[in-house]
């Protein structure tokens, strides 16, 4: 078991998900998306962003405005899947001065910080670094020194939280952790195998399935959904669900009945999640959030439910898209946050970087 798990780790099975054709107007608006992206870049390299967290459906600010690591390695990454490459080509200075800075925030216990940003932007910080590790291998030591602090964070029951070793832990903040140290692995990082098992073990028990007696349409918990934490009070939804997939197939588990399970809760909660909760109106932080992991989980399964996916957060993507390029995101960091992860979800099927090929 363990040494499959190790193997597969690795990456994701070939041929899993059908080629589709980019629409001319996607990959224009992810270059006006980029263009704008490059235009708000802060002179050291960061992007700027309200610093703060999750409060019920609200977003609760402690440092307004402030230089933000996770929107700096999302709006980095944004780049990346572009093609856009350090030092070379029309925004290669973009991603050098990004690069630069996120290493100078890397501390000498491998937390990746600034203005109190917390784990799931130590956890994009370093998916960023090792995405970008093959263009510049300078950037091991720091890589090496955040994935430890991934590791060492980890709880006794194989989840995570907002801060670097603490008890407690959700299925949010453990999917970004297992995308990072995926990434890391692929590059050669050293990613204990029992860390990755006792995710997966964590995510398992936040499956709701048919059997259990436990479910509730009053939380969300229907069956093939994830929740929130493994108790059966906890609350489920399409991210959590297009996240705990997520963290399944990042572990290597890419056949499974939780997952199928999951990609048949997602396609009947698309439209309620979209559009019933008015999530992409305003362009609220759960509405990338969400769609960040969907089009991961469909992008793997591939097939009829990817194409049709795909074809709906692309038309939905373009009519939020403003004049400026920029995509709103009027509940969260801000704009800069929104055209990070919108460009994102819109460029994951080109699959330029490792961590988003089939």
């Amino acid at each position: 078991m363990m040494l499959a798990l190790l193997l597969s780790f690795a990456a994701a099975p070939q041929g899993a998900a059908d080629a589709v054709a980019i629409p001319e107007e996607v990959l224009s608006a992810t270059r006006r998306g980029l263009a704008w992206l490059a235009a708000n870049q802060s002179p050291d390299g960061a992007w700027r962003g309200d610093v703060g967290y999750k409060l019920e459906d609200g977003y609760q600010v402690w440092n307004s405005n402030a230089e933000h690591v996770g929107v700096t390695a999302l709006a980095g990454m944004a780049f990346l899947a572009g093609g856009h490459v350090p030092g070379r080509g029309e925004h290669g200075a973009v991603v050098e001065k990004a690069l630069d800075w996120l290493i100078h925030q890397v501390r000498p216990d491998g937390y990746v910080s600034a203005n109190e940003t917390r784990m799931y932007s130590h956890a994009f910080a370093t998916l960023f670094l090792a995405e970008a590790y093959g263009l510049s291998e300078d950037l091991r030591p720091a890589l090496q020194r955040a994935v430890d602090l991934i590791v060492a964070s980890q709880n006794e029951d194989g989840g995570w939280r907002y801060q670097p070793h603490v008890a407690d832990a959700d299925m949010s903040v453990a999917a970004c952790q297992v995308m990072a140290m995926r990434a890391a692995r692929n590059i050669g990082a050293q990613v204990p195998v029992s860390t990755v098992e006792r995710a997966v073990s964590y995510v398992r028990q936040s499956a709701v399935r048919e059997e259990d007696p436990t479910w509730s349409f009053q939380m969300g918990n229907r069956p093939g959904a994830f929740r929130y934490q493994p108790q059966y009070n906890s609350r489920a939804s399409f991210a959590l669900t297009a996240a705990g997939i997520t963290i399944l197939h990042g572990a290597g588990v890419y056949a499974d009945a939780d997952i199928d399970r999951g990609l048949i809760r997602l396609e009947e909660d698309l439209a309620s999640y979209t559009r019933r909760h008015g999530y992409a109106e305003g362009g609220h932080y759960f509405f990338y959030y969400g769609h960040y992991y969907a089009v991961q989980a469909f992008h793997i399964a591939g097939g009829e439910r990817y194409r049709n996916y795909l074809s709906e957060i692309q038309r939905e993507l373009l009519r939020m898209q403003s004049v400026d390029g920029s995509f709103p995101n009027s509940v969260g960091p801000g704009p800069a946050y929104g055209t990070a992860t919108a460009c994102l979800i819109l460029q994951i099927p080109m699959e330029y970087l490792p961590i988003f090929q089939r």
